[in-house]
């Protein structure tokens, strides 16, 4: 869960500019300030990062914890739990 946890903080300080402090497992995204449409695009983003497939039904994902065991199982289901090889990512940065 910790490197994907990462990956998934990259993506919220990189493309939404969240506070690096805020994002823990147990945050949950209406806290974090993404509505709807910023979690599909949030999922959007985590497909090309992780290189998976999320399926059309919603699944109720409320927490940070809970977004990075779906993905998690995602990529187990969907590459027999071995991530594909990513360019390596910058580490995230305190907003300032």
């Amino acid at each position: 869960m910790t490197t994907t946890f990462k990956r998934l903080c990259v993506i919220l300080v990189k493309d939404y500019k969240l506070d690096p402090q805020l994002l823990t497992p147990d945050a949950t995204l209406e806290s974090l300030g993404l509505d709807s449409l910023g979690a599909t695009e949030l999922f959007f983003s985590a497909e090309d990062v992780f290189s998976v497939t999320f399926p059309p039904e919603p699944v109720p994902l409320l927490s940070l914890g809970d977004v990075v065991r779906y993905i998690d199982t995602l990529l187990a289901e969907q590459q027999g739990g071995q991530p594909q090889a990513t360019p390596a990512e910058p580490e995230a940065q305190p907003v300032r």
